[in-house]
C-alpha cells in the first residue's frame, strides 16, 4: 500500500475503529494538523477532545474503506460505517493533505446519513472500486474540470452530453439528493480536483436555495468520458457553529 494512503487508512482503523484515539493521531499527524470538520477544532487535543467520548458513546463500530485515491500530496477516502450495530449509518468522504514525511497536515470531510437505497444498482457505496488507466489520470483530471466548469459552474446544459458516456451518468446518492441535473449551475466554487487513473474526485461549494452545501463527487470514466457517479454532500452549518476555519 502507498504510505501516504496507509497513513490515512491507519488514522480511521487504529484512532477511530480501534478506538485508539491518542495514539492514532499523534503517531500519523505532522507539525500541524489543520482540520476543516467544523465540529473539531485543529490539533491534536482537538481530535482527542472530539474522538474519546465518541469512542466512549459508540462501542461497536465497523469502519470500511470503500474506496481510496492518491494524487500526489493528496489522499482520498470514502468510509462506511455501522455504528452501535445499526444505530447509525454513515457514508464520509475525507481527503488529507500530507507532508513530505507522509504525514497528514490537513483534513476535509463531507458526511452523511447511508440511507438504504431501493435499487442496489445506485446505493451510495455500490458500483466498481478498481483503479484502472493510471496513464490517463491527468486527461480525465482535465475533462473533469472542464465539466464542472463549464456544467456544473456555469450552468452550460447544452455541453453536459459532451462529457457523459452515451449522454448519461449512473449516480449513486441518498434518496434525498436531486438528480445531477438539479444541480446544474448551482457550484459555487471547485476547490479541489484529484484523481488516478479512471476515478478522479473534486471537492466543492454549492448554492441550493441559499444553502451552502459542501460536495464531494467521485467520478468514474471510462474512455475518456464519465460513466459513474458518486455524490456525498452535508449542508455547511452556520458559522457561529464553527470550531475551526470552516469546510473549505
Amino acid at each position: 500500500m502507498n504510505s501516504k494512503l496507509a497513513t490515512a487508512t491507519n488514522l480511521y482503523m487504529e484512532g477511530i475503529r480501534d478506538g485508539n484515539a491518542k495514539d492514532a493521531i499523534t503517531k500519523y499527524t505532522g507539525r500541524r494538523y489543520t482540520q476543516h470538520s467544523t465540529g473539531v477544532r485543529n490539533g491534536v487535543e482537538g481530535f482527542i477532545e472530539f474522538f474519546e467520548p465518541f469512542l466512549v458513546r459508540c462501542p461497536i463500530r465497523d469502519i470500511r474503506v470503500i474506496r481510496s485515491i492518491v494524487d500526489g500530496q493528496y489522499v482520498f477516502l470514502q468510509v462506511f460505517q455501522d455504528i452501535n450495530n445499526g444505530d447509525a449509518k454513515w457514508v464520509t468522504t475525507d481527503l488529507f493533505d500530507t507532508d513530505s514525511n507522509d504525514k497528514i497536515i490537513e483534513h476535509w470531510d463531507v458526511i452523511s446519513a447511508y440511507q438504504d437505497a431501493k435499487n442496489l444498482n445506485t446505493d451510495q457505496i455500490s458500483g466498481e472500486t478498481e483503479i484502472t488507466d493510471l496513464d490517463a489520470t491527468e486527461d480525465n483530471k482535465e475533462l473533469v474540470r472542464e465539466f464542472l466548469c463549464d456544467v456544473m459552474v456555469l450552468g452550460q446544459q447544452d455541453k453536459r452530453h459532451a462529457y457523459l458516456s452515451d449522454g448519461q451518468v449512473i449516480v449513486h446518492c441518498a434518496p434525498d439528493v436531486g438528480s445531477l441535473e438539479s444541480y446544474i449551475g448551482t457550484y459555487d466554487q471547485v476547490f479541489k480536483i484529484i484523481g488516478q487513473g479512471n476515478f478522479v474526485v473534486s471537492y466543492s461549494r454549492v448554492l441550493e436555495n441559499g444553502q451552502e452545501i459542501a460536495r464531494f463527487d467521485i467520478f468514474r470514466l471510462e474512455q475518456g468520458k464519465i460513466k459513474e457517479l458518486w455524490v456525498n454532500q452535508e449542508p455547511v452549518p452556520p458559522k457561529n457553529e464553527w470550531v475551526n476555519g470552516g469546510k473549505f
